[in-house]
Order: structure tokens, then C-alpha cells, then sequence
């Protein structure tokens, strides 16, 4: 599993013109599956994202994690998180989980949010998806498995 965090002001998703998820301060999750994933790996997955201490307290140091500071999340899924450049000029997806295991294991997590975090906003799997946001910082961070134990 790969994924990027951005700590953000606000955040929303669209699909034909129309905003179907929408969130205020919190963080924007874009997620990426591989091959390999688990429902065991989207739990740690879960886990780290929702104890990490990436919102400033009242002295502005980065100490408080999202229900600390009444958070919302926004999880998009991101198969092209997966994208292998080594060869050539056109990117390799092999790596990406197949659609299906990709789909049940997004809305997986999603689930496990929605049971430690009160607000939880969605994408559209496998949808062309315009997605805006303002980036809180910038405060990005970019995780895989082999940094979640």
C-alpha cells in the first residue's frame, strides 16, 4: 500500500461536474493498493494515519492528530501511486492492485476510518475524478508498507 497525506484547510472531489465528497480541515488521503496488500496492512495503515501528530498545537508545534483537532478525512483512490518510470517514458502500472482486491480493500479502509475518525469523505473508485484542495502548510507526507510496522 502507498499513500499520500496532505494536511489540508479543505478539500473536495467531483465526478461529472458534481462534488461527491467534501471535507473542512483535516487530511486528504489519496490510496494506493498493490498485489500484495491485506486487510492486516490497511489496518496499520489506518492506525498510523489516524494517531499521526501532524496538527500544530497553541504553540505551533505539530503535536495534535486528527481527532485532536476535530478532523475530517477525505480518502481518494490513487492506483496511479503504483506507477513504475524506470523504463522508457510511459509509465508501468503491473504493480497496482487488480481492480477488484483494489476496490474491496479501499472501501476497507474506508470503513476503518469511519470507525475512529467522525468524518469521512469518499471518491468514486476507478472514476476520473477532479479533485481540489488547499494544501495546509504545504504539509505532504508519502508512506508505504515499508515504513507502516
Amino acid at each position: 500500500m502507498k499513500v499520500v497525506i496532505q494536511r489540508v484547510n479543505h478539500a473536495a472531489v467531483a465526478v461529472d461536474g458534481k462534488t461527491i465528497g467534501k471535507i473542512g480541515k483535516g487530511l486528504l488521503v489519496f490510496l494506493g493498493v498493490g498485489n500484495e496488500d491485506t486487510k492486516e496492512i490497511c489496518d496499520r495503515f489506518v492506525d498510523k494515519i489516524s494517531k499521526m501528530r501532524i496538527f500544530e498545537d497553541e504553540n505551533g508545534k505539530t503535536n495534535l492528530a486528527i481527532n485532536d483537532v476535530n478532523g475530517e478525512i477525505l480518502v481518494i483512490s490513487q492506483f496511479t501511486l503504483y506507477a513504475d518510470c524506470k523504463k522508457g517514458n510511459r509509465p508501468s502500472f503491473v504493480n497496482a492492485g487488480k481492480p477488484d482486491l483494489a476496490n474491496d480493500l479501499y472501501e476497507y479502509c474506508v470503513e476503518q476510518f469511519k470507525k475512529v475518525i467522525s468524518v469521512v469523505e469518499t471518491g468514486e473508485f476507478g472514476a476520473d475524478m477532479k479533485v481540489s484542495l488547499e494544501n495546509d502548510g504545504p504539509f505532504t507526507i508519502i508512506l508505504d508498507d515499508s515504513m507502516i510496522k
